[in-house]
């Protein structure tokens, strides 16, 4: 019999998504024995392996990105079957705190899905920094926090976003210039930190031509060619020109993102909000 159990499909997703047993265990809550058992026994099945096993990583094997298209697919159908059931009775309003970068690009498509799914749920966004978050979500002030995980956001693991440096075309060669002009967020920001920290252990001179709190303050001295910015990658415009290695420049050690709940949100339009998500943004 041909059967395909959602749950072990979850499990797929998470080892894809993280790149790990032991990560994807965290993710489904359960332990990295049953995660790996539950794979293999699924391989066994259908005679075909689904995912290649290195020294340091897992990845998906062609077969497995094949399955692994489905299985988002698949999970996706369920969660909307399990709203369309309850979306009549949920009704309220959720505060979501959340910063710049992820606010412009990780939020609005899971937002408007939400909204869709539950059009009696009122949602308000307030967009601050990360650090200024934590108090917020503490006092009751914001009901989740999407954010970087600082001092004060202890909340759940949903996944590391890589940080980039960023150009545009017509300022190409700016990376030549030493000390290196870039611009950042405010003191107190973990990418920001984590730019001067690898700039410092590259022993790169770099000097802050631009501070601000806001992404888009980051993205003006970029556009006008005065200076590259440390961004979490999903916040660079698609025209930007992404830095690396062959432009002398280090790597960056990536964000952690996570969702931190308060103790007022223990309500149904809270809890399926942050179930959104997370589901979405751990593909």
């Amino acid at each position: 019999m041909k059967t395909l159990d959602l749950d072990v499909l979850a499990m797929i997703v998470a080892v894809a998504d993280t790149g790990n047993f032991s990560r994807a265990a965290e993710l489904v809550h359960r332990t990295q024995s049953a995660v790996s058992m539950q794979i293999k026994t699924l391989e066994l099945a259908l005679g075909k392996p689904l995912f290649l096993r290195k020294p340091r990583s897992v990845v998906p094997t062609q077969d497995g990105e094949v399955l692994l298209t489905y299985a988002r697919r698949m999970l996706t159908l369920r969660d909307e079957a399990w709203a369309a059931v309850v979306r009549p009775d949920v009704t309220g309003r959720v505060v979501i705190g959340v910063p710049d970068d992820y606010a412009s690009s990780l939020l609005p498509s899971i937002l408007k899905k939400f909204s869709a799914t539950y059009p009696k749920v009122e949602i308000q966004v307030v967009g601050l920094p990360s650090s200024a978050l934590a108090p917020m979500v503490k006092d009751g002030t914001v009901d989740l926090v999407c954010a970087t995980r600082v001092k004060g956001i202890s909340g759940e693991f949903i996944r590391f976003e890589p940080m980039v440096w960023a150009t545009v075309p017509s300022a190409s060669d700016l990376w030549r210039e030493r000390p290196l002009p870039i611009a950042v967020f405010l003191p107190g920001s973990v990418a920001r930190e984590n730019a001067i920290r690898s700039l410092e252990k590259a022993r790169i001179g770099y000097r802050t031509s631009y501070e601000s709190p806001s992404l888009m303050g980051l993205l003006s001295m970029v556009e006008a060619g005065l200076a590259i910015a440390p961004l979490a990658r999903c916040a660079v415009p698609p025209h930007f020109t992404l830095l690396d290695h062959a432009h002398g420049l280090p790597d960056i050690a990536p964000l952690e993102v996570v969702l931190a709940r308060s103790t007022k949100s223990k309500r149904p339009p809270c809890d399926f909000l942050a179930e959104k998500i997370m589901a979405e943004l751990r593909r």
